[in-house]
């Protein structure tokens, strides 16, 4: 099992850039699918990206529309970290970011996959 803490947020003028950072505790990280999921103001929670626990060339990333082309999911398992750079941001990307982990479920997109999530992390987007 690993423990997930998520750093990186803030307040940011749109068409600006931030990176999240979420560093796990646990020997086992680096056999874990990581994602990354945000909750809007007044909304459900929603998948934003997700990347494989294992690379033969390279990670399997996974984005939802609505970031793709503008955020980068990568992750060091030397380190025990997961990462989201964020750039072109949005008004509606305000949310509170979540990492979470998954035991080799795959990259997935579903919020049942993963069994691991960290407290969240505010992200303000202003106009």
């Amino acid at each position: 099992q690993v423990q997930l803490v998520e750093s990186g947020g803030g307040l940011v003028q749109a068409g600006g850039s931030l990176r999240l950072s979420c560093v796990a505790s646990g020997r086992t990280f680096s056999a874990y699918d990581m994602g990354w999921f945000r909750q809007p103001p007044g909304k459900e929670r929603e998948f934003v990206a997700a990347i494989s626990w294992r690379s033969s060339i390279a990670y399997e990333a996974y984005y939802a529309d609505s970031v793709k082309g503008r955020f980068t999911i990568s992750r060091d398992n030397a380190k025990n970290m997961a990462y989201l750079q964020m750039n072109s941001l949005k008004p509606e990307d305000t949310a509170v970011y979540y990492c979470a982990a998954g035991l080799r479920v795959g990259v997935s997109r579903h919020q049942s996959s993963y069994d691991t999530w960290g407290q969240g992390i505010q992200v303000t987007v202003s106009s």
